[in-house]
């Protein structure tokens, strides 16, 4: 039988300083593990800096190496997207960040899961290297998303991972354009291992993602994964029309047996139309991000545009709704 062929999908943004150590890495990997047909699909999302010639000038030097230039900065999720679009004939999919917090030399450990026979392999994260604020974000999104969603997601995963051929189809087949990657990953299925390793620093450089962005995604998989909040949001219409009616009779009783006579007062008064009028604002806000989802979801715009003058290097591919 033929080797297995197997692709490394890795969205790069402004990662200039990083991108020699992950070529050398990558290709270090290759070459330690002959058993396999090798290819790194590293897709540009509009970078600034010389992200895109750097990696066209190492596909230029070694073959296994494809660059897929995007139009424009589409986002993490529709790179990671347009990669695995690309990337179809494959036998398996590997999934990573290009800053090297995934460390390439776990790849292997990835493929031997793989041919195991698990069909979707998780690399969960022993430990990570993050400090600060930005830890203790990641640290109470992990303990508090798997609770809060209808679909069961490993804690500590991320977009490190693999899919099968068979994943990556309904992988692929998916045509929502809120995409997040963990999320969507659960939900295909699929008999699932997974594979510990330590989440290394940042090689170089600074971290692209934002807090702005971060909280996007995870507001991204909360909202495409769960109907918590509108639940939350019924419980409390619920409790707040049950105290009301409750506090209604207690001072209607309180009046009419003579306990009570003084006027209501002011600041009472006060107080419940403002707790009132702020739980019905959020409920606008959770909706708000409910419909907002759906019309992007109509518009049926592409998750993402590959440019021309590379397009004939991504044999023409276009992404789910592209």
């Amino acid at each position: 039988m033929p080797p297995p062929a197997i692709a490394v999908v890795t969205p790069v943004f402004n990662e200039e300083a990083v991108l020699p150590e992950l070529f050398a890495r990558l290709t270090a990997v290759f070459a330690a593990n002959p058993g396999c047909t090798w290819r790194a699909i590293l897709v540009d999302d509009g970078s600034r800096d010389r992200t895109a010639d750097l990696v066209r000038a190492q596909a230029a030097r070694d073959p296994r190496f494809e660059l897929v230039e995007l139009s424009r900065n589409f986002g993490f999720q529709s790179a990671l997207t347009a990669g695995l679009a690309r990337a179809a004939p494959a036998d398996a999919v590997i999934t990573m960040d290009a800053d090297l917090q995934d460390p390439p030399e776990v790849i292997p450990d990835l493929v031997a899961a793989w041919r195991g026979g698990a069909e979707v392999v998780r690399a969960v994260r022993r430990s990570r290297q993050e400090t600060g604020l930005r830890r203790v974000g990641f640290d109470a999104f992990h303990a508090l998303f798997g609770k809060l969603i209808d679909y069961p997601i490993e804690p500590n995963t991320g977009t490190f991972g693999l899919l099968g051929r068979d994943a990556l189809a309904a992988f692929n087949s998916l045509p929502e354009n809120n995409r997040f990657f963990p999320g969507l990953r659960a939900w295909i299925g699929f008999q699932t291992a997974d594979v510990p390793y330590d989440r290394k620093a940042r090689a170089a450089g600074e971290p692209q993602q934002t807090f702005h962005h971060l909280m996007r995604y995870a507001l991204d998989g909360l909202f495409s994964f769960s109907r918590l909040p509108l639940r939350l949001l019924t419980f409390s219409g619920i409790i707040i029309a049950n105290t009301g009616f409750a506090a209604a009779i207690f001072y209607a009783m309180r009046r009419i047996l003579g306990i009570e006579t003084a006027p209501t007062g002011y600041t009472t008064l006060v107080t419940l139309v403002l707790f009132i009028g702020g739980v019905q604002l959020i409920g606008i806000g959770v909706l708000g991000e409910y419909l907002g989802r759906i019309y992007d979801e109509v518009k049926r715009r592409p998750n993402y545009i590959v440019k021309p003058a590379a397009r004939h290097r991504a044999a023409g591919e276009r992404g789910p709704g592209a």
